[in-house]
């Protein structure tokens, strides 16, 4: 639900403003995502079903069903529903098509008249690091692309071969794109790309970006969800968290897609218990478990964590009195859903645009503390755990009060009475210039 979540969100926005929206989603996937949708006379969902392709696994429409090596498959899955889409074009005739991995939008939206509009859920740091040439190697990938506004940021070894195995391998079916030539056609493609970040926070990535590729990059702010409908499911989460002190409990939670190696989900596990704090995970099991029971740690714990293999409300948890520190993998979303807390982020990026996420929220904003792991090989160790969530907490003068200070400086602007807001009404102007 990665993306179509934060999709949503900025429908509501629109939406709020009076503008129609035709929400066009995988079949199966409209009832997950129903209860979101705020304004439901005006944002209309569009079921879409989705084509299998063999060796993709029945009934898979997103992201989040499926493991890393199958992903080109629901790619070419999707790319298979452009008919549909085009009828649905045709047939509805909007201003925009708002679109992030289906390269093929633009030359579909202009066939009938419509804008497309490149809406990059990752940040624009990250999009303006990942949009390469596809000669690139390993080597190249470590260091910033010429012209990048951060000349200092650097990955290790095994993020620039996680993201070249993942962005610049050949698909398993013949013919079809790498995933950086998808990314690279949409931004080439597109009328207007648009991100989920806000000027303060990303402005020489916005100018890098519409030099590279010769077009209009307009923030959309950080489209903060509406507030979210109380939930049966939340009371359990509630009890469990008052039942501790004011900033005592670590939360630590990995989106709907990653999943962490078996050693690596165990190693957190005990680094966490190493702080002798309470904890909550909210992850998927890891590779190669089917439960998140059966990948625990052997020998007896403390009984101070709770570890949960299913969704959570984060946003509750986050809000939380009890909630003193967020570890996060630097999701995008997530990272922002972090510095609206009050919590000390400490930084776990896994892949992709994660690690580029969390160099500019850690390295160049100094708002969060990441996880030490080894350059060649990716791997972190309990004691790394420990050593983050032990520093980020440290407010004696340590490294913690220094985060604190910043994650406050940061958090008070995106909480400013009508800073979003702002943001998506200027974005509606820009539209309607390009209209005219």
């Amino acid at each position: 639900m990665g993306h179509i979540t934060p999709s949503l969100y900025i429908s509501n926005k629109f939406a709020r403003r009076g503008h129609r929206v035709f929400f066009a989603v995988p079949r199966n996937s409209v009832a997950r995502v129903r209860h979101l949708n705020r304004f439901p006379e005006l944002i209309e969902f569009l079921p879409v079903a989705v084509p299998h392709v063999d060796g993709l696994p029945a009934g898979a429409e997103l992201s989040a069903d499926v493991t890393f090596p199958v992903l080109p498959l629901l790619q070419r899955a999707m790319d298979l529903t452009r008919p549909d889409v085009e009828d649905l074009i045709r047939e509805l005739r909007p201003n925009f098509v708002f679109f992030d991995l289906a390269h093929w939008v633009p030359e579909s939206a202009t066939k009938f008249g419509a804008k497309s509009v490149f809406y990059n859920l990752y940040s624009a740091a990250s999009a303006g690091w990942l949009i390469r040439d596809l000669s690139a190697t390993v080597e190249d990938i470590m260091r910033p692309p010429p012209g990048y506004p951060s000349s200092g940021m650097r990955l290790t070894t095994q993020e620039a071969r996680d993201i070249h195995e993942h962005c610049n391998r050949d698909p398993p079916i013949a013919g079809e794109l790498k995933i950086v030539e998808r990314l690279t056609i949409s931004a080439q493609d597109c009328d207007a790309m648009v991100f989920k970040s806000y000027t303060e926070l990303e402005s020489q990535y916005f100018d890098f970006l519409s030099k590279k590729f010769n077009k209009p990059v307009y923030p959309a702010g950080p489209v903060l969800p509406e507030a979210a409908k109380p939930d049966d499911a939340d009371g359990k989460w509630s009890e469990w968290l008052d039942s501790h002190a004011s900033k005592s409990v670590i939360y630590c939670a990995f989106g709907s897609e990653f999943r962490l190696g078996a050693i690596q989900f165990q190693e957190l596990i005990l680094g966490l218990e190493l702080t002798g704090k309470p904890y909550l995970v909210a992850a998927k099991p890891p590779v190669g478990a089917e439960t998140v029971e059966e990948a625990m740690p052997e020998g007896e714990l403390s009984g101070r964590g709770v570890v949960h293999g299913g969704w959570v409300p984060q946003q509750l948890i986050l809000s939380h009195p009890s909630t003193g520190c967020f570890v996060t993998h630097c999701g995008w979303g997530s990272l922002f859903e972090g510095i609206l807390s009050e919590c000390q982020l400490v930084l776990m990026p896994l892949f992709a645009d994660h690690p580029i996420n969390a160099r500019l929220i850690g390295g160049e904003l100094g708002i969060g503390i990441e996880i030490d792991k080894g350059d060649d090989d990716g791997i972190f160790r309990k004691e790394s755990v420990k050593k983050a969530v032990d520093s980020a907490l440290d407010f004696a003068g340590g490294i913690g009060a220094k985060i604190r200070a910043n994650h406050a400086k940061w958090r008070e602007l995106m909480m400013k009475d009508g800073f979003d807001d702002s943001y998506i009404d200027d974005l509606i102007l820009k539209f309607r210039a390009i209209l005219n």
